[in-house]
């Protein structure tokens, strides 16, 4: 079965689908993205995504494309069409097709949008062979790393660096302080010398990722104690515990870093915890929906 799209208001087949060569997504990485976790034939976390994609939306004063409920009607539609029901979802939103200039187009165009939907592998079942290595790097990108951009080379450049190494994550920390900022496509947490779970507060540094929030609201929930709290790369190589989230990631343990054990190299009792209360959370989302 061809894979579907939906492509500016029409449904194509993925192979077909296509955009303008001056849409400004495509000349100048004018736009922005949002990847959604589908499970069990949910979305998991869909307010919070298209909460960010709003809010990324306006920073860089561009319209939703469609009201909030029809693009909630599109995501739905794409994957019954694609027959996806363990997948991530994509969408983007760029500002359209004009003649190329840098500033805005002087007589405001459409914005333009995008939907796919890919297949991935079922939810892990257990955290004993979801941990991963990382790599560190320092942190290349633009100041506005809160925005959802689709500008992502330096992200792409780090991936690449990552997987060359036979790594999973690269972990992004500021050349001049040692300060770590985040993964380059997740959030980075540790579980430090004195037992505290760890990441960093928000700000312009940091995308606010999804997965990030749902964890921390389900942590306070449980009575968990977390410190949104800045730290190096000093105390994450005397880190009990490391672990990154995404809505691919969920939970998944980091074991090594730059090719040294993380604690004692397997998943730790604190991640091995955070990833059951986690899929306890993407699984009762499904419960409660069905």
């Amino acid at each position: 079965m061809s894979r579907i799209a939906y492509v500016n208001g029409r449904y194509v087949p993925q192979r077909e689908a296509s955009v303008n060569v001056e849409d400004r997504g495509y000349q100048f990485g004018d736009g922005i993205y949002e990847v959604v976790h589908l499970y069990g034939g949910r979305f998991i976390d869909e307010d919070r995504h298209l909460d960010r994609l709003e809010r990324s939306l306006r920073e860089i004063r561009l319209p939703m494309p469609l009201t909030r409920q029809a693009l909630s009607h599109v995501l739905r539609e794409v994957a019954r069409r694609n027959r996806v029901t363990e997948g991530l979802l994509y969408m983007q939103v760029t500002r359209g097709v004009a003649r190329r200039d840098h500033p805005f187009p002087a007589t405001p165009v459409a914005p333009a949008l995008v939907v796919t939907v890919k297949r991935i592998a079922p939810y892990p079942a257990s955290v004993d062979n979801w941990g991963a290595g990382a790599i560190t790097l320092p942190d290349l990108r633009w100041a506005r790393r809160d925005i959802k951009s689709v500008n992502l080379l330096p992200n792409v450049l780090a991936r690449q660096a990552a997987r060359e190494q036979g790594a999973a994550e690269a972990i992004l920390y500021e050349e001049a302080t040692g300060v770590v900022t985040e993964g380059a496509a997740t959030s980075f947490w540790i579980v430090d010398e004195q037992g505290v779970i760890r990441t960093r507060p928000l700000s312009h540094d940091i995308l606010p990722g999804c997965t990030r929030a749902a964890l921390m609201a389900e942590l306070r929930e449980a009575g968990i104690g977390f410190s949104e709290a800045p730290f190096t790369l000093d105390e994450v190589r005397r880190a009990r515990e490391a672990f990154i989230t995404s809505a691919t990631s969920f939970v998944k343990p980091i074991v090594r870093i730059d090719g040294q054990e993380v604690g004692d190299g397997k998943p730790g009792p604190v991640t091995r915890q955070l990833f059951d209360i986690f899929a306890r959370h993407v699984k009762g989302a499904v419960k409660n929906a069905a």
